[in-house]
């Protein structure tokens, strides 16, 4: 759902513009839940004098959006209606239209949404626009993805997940980037990206791209390699020690024991 967040802000804002707030339920995509606030800050929250936001908090806050939480049933009861209209609505209109895949069905939408939006619009009391072009040269590319902050190890190589990224020397530092702190831009196209002081240091494009993006934790700082713990030895048996019904002892004893019953 994060991914499908961030892919409707980005079109929105390449088509009209950024927006001046957006309007959003308590989801845990927008907020970090009921008991957020319970948890201690950290060190870096107190030098930011706020918490850690989620990664469409983060997103917003670039965009310099503002995120109004709806928290009467009144607030959540106006989209709701509308998703219902939407729900019941579209789907026969999908049928009439005999939309047999998601491109037939995007066509009957771009019919759709005119109409319907034409029909129950509702003018504005102030006709200025508050929208604010997106400025040229921007990269949505940079903006629009999964942020992360990691350590560079020891290798010079940053790992993010099963991804391991190799850090080339740069023109800031020619020998090594190990144990600076790195942010890792997880992009919808399927690459990665890392950046350092607002300077790409790497990129690195998937092979297998994921179809489904899904935020990782925010709380590890630096995923290092796992280490195998050595096994622990086991305890030592209590009681008398009693060889198993496969121990050789027990094996000369069964052989003596049939000699014995087959002698005459």
């Amino acid at each position: 759902m994060a991914q499908g967040s961030f892919v409707v802000v980005r079109e929105t804002v390449s088509r009209c513009g950024i927006p001046l707030a957006v309007y959003a339920d308590r989801h845990s995509i927008f907020f970090q839940g009921k008991e957020a606030h319970l948890r201690e800050l950290s060190v870096e929250e107190q030098l930011a004098g706020q918490r850690t936001p989620t990664q469409f908090g983060r997103l917003l806050n670039e965009l310099g959006v503002q995120l109004i939480h709806a928290l009467s049933p009144q607030a959540k009861g106006r989209v709701e209606r509308l998703w219902g209209t939407f729900q019941d609505r579209l789907a026969s209109e999908l049928r009439l239209a005999g939309a047999a895949n998601c491109e037939q069905a995007n066509q009957v939408l771009r019919r759709f949404l005119p109409r319907h939006n034409r029909r129950f619009v509702v003018s504005a009391q102030q006709p200025e626009t508050a929208w604010v072009e997106w400025p040229k040269g921007g990269s949505l590319d940079e903006l629009f993805c999964f942020k992360y902050r990691r350590v560079v190890l020891n290798d010079n190589t940053v790992r993010i997940g099963k991804h391991v990224i190799d850090i080339p020397p740069s023109a800031q530092r020619s020998v090594s980037h190990a144990h600076a702190r790195v942010e890792v831009q997880e992009r919808f196209d399927g690459s990665l990206a890392v950046y350092l002081d607002g300077h790409c240091l790497a990129k690195q494009v998937l092979s297998e791209p994921t179809k489904a993006y899904r935020t990782r934790r925010r709380s590890v700082i630096s995923e290092e390699p796992p280490v195998t713990k050595p096994k622990q030895p086991k305890a030592a048996p209590t009681g008398p020690w009693r060889p198993a019904s496969k121990h050789p002892w027990r094996r000369e004893t069964m052989a003596r024991r049939l000699a014995k019953a087959e002698a005459p």
